[in-house]
């Protein structure tokens, strides 16, 4: 009798899975498939073909899927190949904190195709996918301006402090933050416009808000000073970068697909001003699928008439990790942090690294997430296209997150901090 085998079956979403089938035919073929139901009640599934060994075994750690959502040797790839049945969907987990993922593995015997599976599956099994480790306790800030959670993990701490932010979708988002709390860093997720009595759409981004945010996270007693860290995505990343510039409380900025720029509204600290780059909404392009395209709504960067746009990266003086998805389809990250690094090169600084990674798309999440390749922005008349091919893909997000903890480790110990 056919039995997948899960080790462990209760897990955080960034874990790696051992899975196992067991008890088949000697070279029998069979079509492995996942799914889950997302909060919102869309379906996700993956469906891949693979073929027993001569004892009856489908390994995923050693045997090379033949054909469906991908082939070759993926022991994860059921879970990062998950596709929405209602198409545009994006797979992210708002109560981080009461419930899992619940993926249901199902083993079918079918030969050729995967368009009329069994209504009766040879096995099954169960694994929940979590995005807060036991004892990872959450808290709803509201303190002053500020609004946001605060996720802490276990234990008396102190523990180093990261601020996260998100993009253009505004709210308030937790998965990562509540993820990164699991992974040993006191966590503020932070909104910063469309929550609660938060403006709907900033008119500045004022860095004196942020500011506040990370003088309320270092009073908390369960978290390390004298510094903080951001980790940031897309117009968060922005924020990030400014905050890196302006902020002597942060000693490590994590940005992914961002800009060196002030796009879409001017960033303000105190009596400094740095009014947002050129834009030129008539180069939004609707593609074939009728997918928002806005890659090249922006000027460019180099040119004199948007200098004055360019955040002043040369004088940050924590380190920063630069993330960019090569395949990203919303805007050129890749050429933006290459510039970044040049201008940190000729002010004579080295504390910026970059990580580039073909095939990755702009929404680069934690590992194991599904590409998403593109979706609705509350925002915008269409969905948006952010880019991205599933395997290098899902081989970025893993990395990328294992060098995004690795480098918050490092410059937020005491040691570190000390040197700066």
């Amino acid at each position: 009798m056919a039995q997948i085998i899960v080790h462990p079956k209760i897990a955080l979403v960034d874990e790696p899975l051992h899975i196992r089938v067991t008890g088949l035919l000697p070279n029998q073929m069979i079509v492995m498939q996942a799914k889950l139901t997302s909060e919102k009640g869309v379906l996700f599934q993956s469906h891949v073909f693979y073929k027993a060994d001569e004892g009856g075994e489908v390994d995923l750690q050693q045997a090379a899927a033949l054909g469906g959502d991908y082939v070759g040797i993926h022991p994860m790839g059921l879970f990062w190949s998950l596709k929405p049945m209602k198409i545009l969907s994006r797979l992210f987990k708002q109560d981080v904190m009461n419930s899992p993922y619940l993926v249901q593995l199902s083993v079918y015997n079918v030969e050729e195709t995967i368009n009329d599976l069994p209504k009766s599956p040879e096995a099954t099994e169960m694994v929940e996918r979590w995005y807060s480790a036991p004892g990872v306790t959450r808290i709803q800030i509201r303190e002053g301006r500020i609004r946001g959670a605060l996720f802490l993990p276990p234990g008396e701490g102190p523990f180093p402090g990261v601020i996260d932010l998100f993009g253009g979708v505004g709210g308030l988002i937790e998965f990562r933050a509540s993820l990164l709390a699991s992974h040993g860093f006191a966590t503020l997720a932070l909104a910063y416009f469309n929550y609660e009595d938060l403006p709907e759409l900033p008119p500045v981004l004022d860095i004196e808000y942020f500011e506040e945010a990370a003088d309320f996270l270092l009073s908390h007693p369960k978290v390390l000073g004298p510094k903080i860290g951001i980790i940031s995505v897309c117009m968060g990343a922005q924020i990030g970068l400014a905050m890196a510039i302006f902020l002597k409380q942060v000693a490590a900025t994590v940005c992914i697909n961002g800009f060196f720029f002030a796009t879409g509204r001017n960033i303000k600290y105190k009596n400094e001003n740095i009014h947002s780059i050129n834009s030129f909404p008539e180069r939004i392009r609707i593609n074939d699928l009728g997918l928002l395209e806005v890659y090249h709504i922006l000027g460019n960067p180099q040119e004199e008439v948007n200098k004055h746009a360019f955040l002043p990266v040369e004088r940050s003086q924590g380190h920063i990790l630069f993330i960019v998805g090569e395949k990203d389809k919303n805007i050129n990250s890749k050429s933006y942090a290459e510039q970044a690094m040049e201008r940190l090169k000729k002010h004579g600084k080295s504390n910026g690294t970059l990580l580039s990674y073909p095939g990755a798309g702009h929404l680069i999440e934690p590992p194991y997430s599904p590409l998403c390749l593109a979706s609705w922005n509350p925002f915008f008349m269409r969905p948006i296209l952010w880019g991205g091919e599933t395997i290098p893909h899902a081989e970025a997000q893993e990395h990328s997150w294992k060098e995004s903890l690795k480098f918050l480790r490092c410059h937020l110990s005491p040691a570190s901090i000390s040197k700066l």
